[in-house]
């Protein structure tokens, strides 16, 4: 699935050939996505300027005239730029093509349809979808001090909480073994037992393993591919995550592998000592 990173690096490539311009033809293929598409959006976003193409957690925001056009990637989505006059063939799972003005076409390609693709003319911040969630990692509002409050009155495991999207976006599992790992801190810990301290570590890390994975281009999976086709290249970089059994890059230890709340979880038992409370 398309995490943070994979959808920032999707809205960084796709910015620069879409905003200013003019929609001037929407072709939708298939209306049935997570939730099925307006009948009407065709019409609504014709001769609509794409002003701004922002992002909000997993969800890329394409601010138009009268409203915003939300696109969420789900399990297999992606985005692709093309050069309209070349009249690319259509694949099986093209199911959106938003032509522009400018000679570009932006194209919604979902084996799986579990992607979303909705507008909406009300504020985002009363948005259903988007109202109640955390704050963005990269923002002041995600530091030390908030994390530890957060954790104060949950006995859940840190990891559980991190990958919370009501307590900050963007801590996938992906980048939440990496996280943990670089801060020294067992995925199982409770959440009430952390130190501000090691809340400290841990906002830090969320904060550069992210940055790090926009940079190479998002994490390589099987369905994630660029707004160019080419796929990221962070899963270069991982030091945990998928790699049971090998060797642990700090210590040498063995990785090793469970199930937290039926996600796949990589940590060393050296590095990452779970303490009692």
């Amino acid at each position: 699935m398309p995490e943070l990173p994979e959808v920032e690096t999707t809205r960084q490539g796709i910015r620069p050939h879409l905003e200013g311009s003019k929609i001037s033809q929407v072709i939708i293929r298939n209306h049935s996505l997570r939730w099925p598409i307006d009948a009407d959006l065709a019409s609504i976003l014709d001769g609509q300027t794409i002003h701004s193409i922002q992002r909000r957690a997993k969800y890329l925001l394409l601010h138009c005239d009268t409203g915003v056009l939300l696109i969420h990637l789900g399990m297999s989505g992606n985005l692709r730029i093309l050069n309209t006059a070349d009249n690319d063939e259509v694949g099986k799972h093209a199911h959106v093509d938003i032509i522009v003005d400018n000679g570009h076409t932006l194209r919604y390609t979902d084996p799986r349809r579990f992607g979303a693709i909705l507008w909406t003319s009300e504020p985002l911040s009363e948005y259903k979808l988007l109202k109640d969630l955390g704050p963005e990692p990269f923002t002041d509002a995600f530091n030390a001090d908030y994390l530890w409050q957060q954790c104060q009155t949950r006995r859940c495991s840190i990891k559980t909480l991190v990958m919370n999207g009501k307590i900050v976006v963007g801590a996938g599992n992906i980048y939440a073994n990496e996280a943990l790992f670089l801060s020294g801190i067992h995925p199982s810990t409770r959440a009430n037992t952390l130190t501000l301290q090691q809340c400290n570590q841990l906002v830090r890390m969320i904060k550069t393993v992210l940055k790090q994975a926009i940079e190479a281009g998002g994490t390589t999976l099987k369905d994630f591919r660029k707004s160019d086709g080419q796929p990221g290249y962070f899963a270069q970089q991982l030091n945990v995550y998928g790699r049971e059994g090998d060797d642990c890059p700090k210590c040498g230890s063995i990785i090793q592998h469970y199930k937290e709340a039926q996600r796949a979880t990589f940590f060393c038992s050296q590095c990452q000592k779970l303490t009692s409370a």
